[in-house]
């Protein structure tokens, strides 16, 4: 029977007064809207620039927030036991996370732009020529700091099972 001051390891929760981190999805998709949200929209009110701001809650905000569910999605399932995750160097592995968070967010920008002129043509949309730059902006950003993260997470609860186990 656990005591119920100990971190209940199987489902990532954290006891109440616990050091161990934990990555929380949620929580991580939340600041990954919130985070880059604010910054663009106060960069949007300083230039007085109308389409920073409408980016910021659409564009900005939604790619990043996009992107921190699938990566923490990818990471919270099964790749966590495989052995390049873990064993690889942290900088390397979020290195490696951020370049293909850029890539789906350049791929998600083509796929988007193409979509939109079949859809409506000869209609050009103002916010489209900005989905060139905040698609793959916001994956980089939200891949790096969601792996980063989780990696934290995940090799602090990695050592403190070791020092449990010795």
């Amino acid at each position: 029977m656990k005591c119920p001051n100990q971190a209940d390891d199987i489902y990532g929760s954290k006891a109440v007064g616990s050091k161990k981190k934990t990555f929380v999805l949620w929580r991580e998709v939340v600041m990954a809207y919130a985070a880059p949200a604010i910054m663009a929209g106060i960069g949007g009110l300083v230039t007085a620039d109308r389409g920073l701001q409408i980016g910021a809650l659409t564009t900005i905000g939604g790619a990043s927030a996009l992107m921190a569910l699938m990566i923490g999605l990818l990471l919270s399932s099964r790749v966590v036991h495989m052995q390049w995750v873990t064993g690889t160097p942290h900088l390397v592995m979020v290195g490696v996370f951020a370049l293909a968070g850029s890539m789906f967010g350049l791929c998600a920008a083509w796929v988007t732009s193409g979509l939109l002129e079949i859809m409506i043509p000869g209609n050009h949309l103002a916010w489209v020529d900005r989905i060139w730059i905040d698609f793959p902006l916001s994956g980089f950003i939200a891949s790096t700091i969601v792996t980063w993260r989780w990696r934290l997470a995940v090799t602090t609860n990695f050592s403190s099972k070791r020092r449990r186990k010795k």
